[in-house]
């Protein structure tokens, strides 16, 4: 294969792939259209000449006919005028006529069938140009939603590998971290707040209970005798319910102070 002929073929293959590329659907149906309306133009110009013709030859043929008859009379008038080399000369000339007639006649039976033809033609191209109107616009319509089927495909294809629809994935996922970072913060904070609310209990309890140790070995100090060891202990005088009474009801209003 010659480099030309590949080289041919390959800008041929680019310009029909270039044509495809470019035709529009809606473009082609309208453009369909109007050439068949074209073609019904010329048509019908066709069929209108075929038929003037046809016409044309009628009336030529009835022409000679008519001719033929008066020359026909003519030599009838001169035979009987007995002008026998005018009689002959009047059918020479029908004669002529006669056969112009003939010979139109013919032509009239040809141009008829061609007139038929061309409106048989012209009827089918009518018909097709019809049922073309209806189909353009429902076939337009079907093109068009195909083509938007196709562009959603096409967009839904490429959500995932889109920089927008990346970005703003990314910012999603920022601000989630963002959010988890806050909740993170507030978690923290809380217990931080509540460590130092859970020290400062804890911290009261311990001086409470400090203070109340150092109160009791400081009290029982100064009233602890010095007995020898042999001593009886002490005796305990039996406690009064009275006085737990008055106690525990002084630990309550201290605890509501509280």
């Amino acid at each position: 294969m010659g480099f030309f002929d590949r080289l041919s073929r390959l800008l041929r293959a680019n310009l029909n792939d270039l044509v495809s590329k470019a035709e529009d659907p809606a473009k082609i149906l309208d453009q369909s259209v109007a050439d068949m309306q074209s073609d019904l133009v010329k048509l019908r110009q066709a069929v209108a000449t075929a038929i003037a013709s046809q016409k044309r030859i009628q009336n030529q043929a009835e022409q000679a006919e008519s001719q033929s008859r008066t020359w026909y009379e003519r030599a009838e008038l001169a035979l009987k005028k007995g002008e026998e080399d005018l009689a002959r000369e009047a059918l020479s000339r029908r004669k002529t006529y006669q056969d112009t007639a003939t010979a139109l006649n013919n032509q009239l039976n040809g141009q008829a069938g061609q007139v038929d033809t061309l409106k048989r033609s012209l009827t089918a191209l009518e018909g097709k140009i019809a049922e073309a109107k209806t189909k353009k616009d429902m076939l337009k319509a079907r093109a068009q939603a195909a083509q938007a089927q196709e562009q959603l495909q096409s967009a839904v294809g490429n959500l995932g590998t889109n920089s927008s629809m990346a970005a703003f994935e990314q910012m999603e996922e920022k601000v989630q971290a963002l959010e988890a970072r806050s909740q993170a913060a507030a978690e923290l904070a809380g217990a931080d707040l509540e460590s130092q609310f859970a020290a400062l209990q804890g911290g009261s309890d311990v001086d409470d209970e400090l203070a109340a140790l150092r109160n009791r070995l400081e009290g029982g100090a100064a009233a602890e005798p010095l007995l020898p060891v042999s001593a009886e202990p002490p005796k305990l005088e039996p406690v009064q319910a009275a006085q737990v009474d008055a106690e525990l009801e002084e630990l309550k209003r201290s605890i509501d102070k509280l």
